[in-house]
C-alpha cells in the first residue's frame, strides 16, 4: 500500500469512529453514506478493506459487508473486482436519493417496504393484464420452467424468480411503477435472498407463480390480481420470518 493510501484509509477510519457491538446493518450504512456524502472524501478514494472497516466501527465484517453492498446498489460506491471499493463520482448529486433510500435500511422500514412492495406488484400485474406480449409470456415460461429445473438449487431458483417479476413490471408499461419496484427489490435483496429455505418453499413458491401466469395469459385482471396479492401474502410472511429470524 501507497504512503497517500495509507494515509487515506487511516484518515477514514478515523473519521468513522467506533459503533460499539449492538450495531446493525442499516446503522452501519448510514454512518459509511453520512461519510462519504459529506465532501470530506475525494471521489475515486479506494476505502479500506472490510476488515479494516469493521474494526474501525467495532462491528463484524458480515455488518460491514452487507452495508457496502447496500451502498453499491444506491450508487455510492463501486466495487472492482481483484481491486476494492471505491467512492464514486458524483455522489454529491445523489445525496438527497440516497439519503431517501438509505433511511429505509432499518426497521422498521424494512417491514414497510416489504408493505409498499405488495401493493406495488398487484398494480404492475394489473396493468400488464392488459399490456403484456406474447413475447414476454414466452419469457416468463422460460423462468417458470427454469424455477422448476431448481426446486434444489435455490440461488439459481431465486433469480428465476426475480426475473418473472421483473418481466411483469415492465410489461406494466409504467417506467416510474417499474423503477420504484427495482429499487425496493434492491433495498430487500439480502432477506428476499434468504426468505427460501428449502425445496417446499420454492415449490409452493412456483405453484403461486404459475397461478399469475395462468391469469396473466388469460388476460384476466380479477383473477391475476387475486393470484398476485395471494403470492404478496405468502411471499411477504417468508421474507419477515427470515428478517426476524437475523433480529
Amino acid at each position: 500500500m501507497s504512503a497517500n493510501s495509507a494515509a487515506s484509509t487511516a484518515k477514514i477510519s478515523a473519521a468513522l469512529g467506533s459503533m460499539g457491538q449492538g450495531s446493525v446493518v442499516s446503522e452501519v450504512a448510514e454512518r459509511l453514506m453520512a461519510y462519504f456524502t459529506s465532501g470530506d472524501i475525494a471521489a475515486g478514494t479506494r476505502l479500506p478493506a472490510e476488515r479494516q472497516l469493521a474494526a474501525s466501527l467495532g462491528v463484524g465484517r458480515s455488518a460491514v459487508r452487507e452495508a457496502l453492498a447496500a451502498l453499491e446498489i444506491l450508487g455510492i460506491v463501486i466495487v472492482r473486482p481483484g481491486s476494492g471499493t471505491y467512492l464514486r463520482d458524483g455522489v454529491s448529486e445523489l445525496l438527497p436519493r440516497t439519503l431517501s433510500w438509505g433511511l429505509m435500511l432499518g426497521e422498521p422500514r424494512t417491514r414497510e417496504l416489504v408493505e409498499l412492495r405488495s401493493g406495488l406488484e398487484v398494480q404492475a400485474v394489473q396493468l400488464a393484464a392488459a399490456r403484456i406480449t406474447d413475447e414476454a409470456l414466452d419469457r416468463m415460461r422460460a423462468n417458470l420452467d427454469a424455477m422448476e429445473k431448481n426446486l434444489d438449487n435455490l440461488a439459481a431458483f431465486v433469480e428465476a424468480d426475480a426475473a418473472f417479476h421483473k418481466e411483469i413490471a415492465t410489461s406494466s408499461g409504467n417506467q416510474v411503477l417499474q423503477e420504484l419496484l427495482q429499487s425496493i427489490r434492491s433495498l430487500l435483496r439480502i432477506w428476499v435472498d434468504r426468505a427460501l429455505t428449502d425445496e417446499g418453499h420454492a415449490a409452493a413458491a412456483l405453484a403461486e407463480h404459475r397461478t399469475i401466469f395462468e391469469a396473466l395469459e388469460s388476460h384476466d385482471a380479477a383473477a391475476v390480481t387475486n393470484a398476485m396479492a395471494s403470492h404478496m401474502n405468502t411471499a411477504s410472511r417468508r421474507l419477515l420470518a427470515g428478517y426476524d429470524a437475523a433480529q
